[in-house]
């Protein structure tokens, strides 16, 4: 199994996340994050590092976000690694509690 970066990440990209992972299968959109199926070890310990809890492990994807799921795998060799945590997005705030973001997902 993999983890799954899910809907809340979007219009946030909080990278947290990147430091902790130890095998960089993090991969950087224009306006958020997602994971390479591929590359995750399922290890977890990028969970607990998200602020808003846009990370899950595949078989705990909710039913009304399981196109995540194909979304980052789709995604995921057409971005670029990131490695190392930076800002998060300037209205990152504004955005992290909003529901039905997909919409606003840029590719």
């Amino acid at each position: 199994m993999t983890h799954v970066v899910l809907e809340s990440c979007i219009r946030c990209k909080y990278t947290d996340c990147v430091d902790v992972c130890p095998v960089d299968c993090f991969r950087e959109g224009p306006n958020m994050l997602v994971i390479d199926p591929d590359e995750c070890i399922d290890c977890a310990v990028c969970i607990p590092e998200c602020p808003v809890n846009a990370i899950v492990p595949e078989e705990d994807v909710p039913s009304g976000q399981l196109a995540f799921i194909k979304l980052n795998a789709e995604l995921s060799p057409k971005w670029p690694s990131i490695t190392r945590s930076k800002d998060s997005l300037p209205d990152a705030e504004q955005w992290k509690d909003v529901k039905d973001k997909l919409k606003e997902l840029a590719r």
